[in-house]
């Protein structure tokens, strides 16, 4: 039954919608719709010109149509006047393959039909900064160790607390909040769910958390290493498998309590890593976080190895506890669908190809990592990363169209990154 959004906003007292899709590079695009003329862009979509976002068109390519998904609808908590809802692309009368949802939405019904359901949770970290970015937005957050700091996480609890009450308001269930490792740094987390939910909420979680520290006058930043010194934001993801309302990851018998299904969905994402790295990791800034040096925390709490473990931060999968893994591997300016698209594509291929994960290991891998001469490393830069991708006949044939476009994009701005001169540079070279 179709949904009438209109009858929708009379009864909620909604006077405009946001019909907003996330483009290839995460940026979230959208139009402004009144509720009178919502139903009309409900069924034909509201027109854009999809060159003018980062997706891999030209000016000579016909309107794109952003078809608003009514499950998704969030009436903002900041402003009850507006609707928020998250859209699919169309263009010529077919759905946009290279479009982040939609891309997302097929992997999920590949896996439906494979009799699997993917369920994830995302910590969500983020710094708050002053305004223009150039310095943490509370002069007194100075502690070498800052993790968990009571006092510096209550002097911003007017916009923590806004947060976590408009989740509440939204059903989410979130479950806690603190100051992370990093002075300045602040995580929230919800409860998991189906990837596609996740997806649309971790996406409008990041436009939440800016519009609310913008209208207290600082500045929520997800970019992965705004300060070398402090510890990055990562976007650490909770993975489980269901059929029928049962957790397939979970064993009573199986080490860790995790079923071989679940070692197969491990040993897939160990197998692609490099490649999802250019998912999941995407941007320039992305490999300050993930191969850091020691930060003043004492530690940066990124991988730079292929490793799983047990209950150990140091390696990039973590099992915590029964039925479930954590990746550590994606960072804050992950895209919301491509870091959910990422884990279903390298998972279910782990399944489907019984990938055996190897050895579990169990060390500090930032004390005694370089004893282990069997692990792969991640990519040092943005550029591996895409070549990785590039070459990951895994990922490609699971993403199809959409991975050449998103190559494109990135290796512009890759280049893009090359022509600009640092200051280092001068540094370093002015005398050679």
């Amino acid at each position: 039954m179709t949904v009438n959004l209109e009858h929708v906003a009379k009864q909620k007292g909604i006077r405009s919608f946001l019909i907003s899709y996330t483009d290839l590079f995460g940026v979230q695009r959208a139009k402004l719709v009144p509720a009178a003329a919502i139903n009309a862009m409900a069924k034909a979509g509201a027109g854009f010109a999809g060159f003018a976002t980062w997706l891999d068109m030209t000016p000579a390519d016909a309107d794109l149509f952003a078809i608003p998904d009514p499950d998704s609808l969030v009436q903002l908590p900041w402003k009850p006047e507006v609707g928020w809802l998250a859209a699919d692309l169309w263009m010529n009368g077919a759905e946009v393959a290279q479009a982040p949802r939609n891309l997302l939405k097929k992997l999920k019904a590949e896996a439906q039909a494979k009799g699997f359901q993917v369920k994830t949770g995302v910590e969500c970290e983020f710094f708050l900064t002053t305004p223009d970015g150039l310095a943490v937005c509370d002069a007194a957050d100075r502690q070498a160790k800052p993790c968990y700091d009571q006092s510096a996480l209550m002097r911003q609890y007017d916009i923590i607390a806004e947060i976590s009450d408009a989740m509440l308001a939204l059903g989410w269930k979130p479950y806690q909040s603190d100051h992370e490792d990093a002075n300045g740094q602040f995580e929230m987390n919800w409860e998991y769910d189906d990837t596609l939910i996740t997806a649309d909420r971790h996406s409008f979680f990041k436009y939440m958390a800016k519009s609310v520290a913008e209208k207290h006058g600082l500045r929520a930043t997800f970019m992965p290493k705004p300060f070398l010194d402090l510890t990055g934001s990562g976007c650490h993801a909770h993975v489980s498998l269901w059929r029928d309302g049962k957790n397939l990851f979970e064993s009573e018998t199986g080490e860790l309590g995790v079923s071989d299904l679940g070692y197969h969905f491990i040993g897939g994402i160990i197998h692609s890593a490099d490649a999802l790295c250019a998912l999941f990791n995407p941007t320039v800034n992305s490999y300050k976080r993930i191969n850091a040096p020691r930060t003043t925390s004492g530690a940066t709490w990124a991988p730079n190895t292929v490793t799983y473990t047990g209950n150990n931060r140091t390696h990039m999968i973590r099992i915590p506890e029964a039925g479930r893994f954590e990746l550590r591997l994606a960072d804050a300016a992950a895209n919301p669908y491509l870091l959910q698209a990422g884990i279903i594509a390298a998972g279910i291929d782990g399944i489907e190809n019984k990938r055996d994960p190897g050895k579990r290991l169990d060390i500090n891998m930032y004390t005694d990592g370089h004893l282990v001469k069997s692990a792969k490393r991640l990519p040092l830069n943005m550029l591996d990363a895409l070549r990785a991708l590039g070459k990951s006949a895994t990922i490609k044939g699971s993403l199809g169209e959409f991975v050449p476009s998103y190559l494109k994009l990135k290796h512009e701005e890759w280049n893009s990154y090359c022509r600009h001169l640092t200051q280092w540079e001068r540094d370093a070279t002015l005398d050679c």
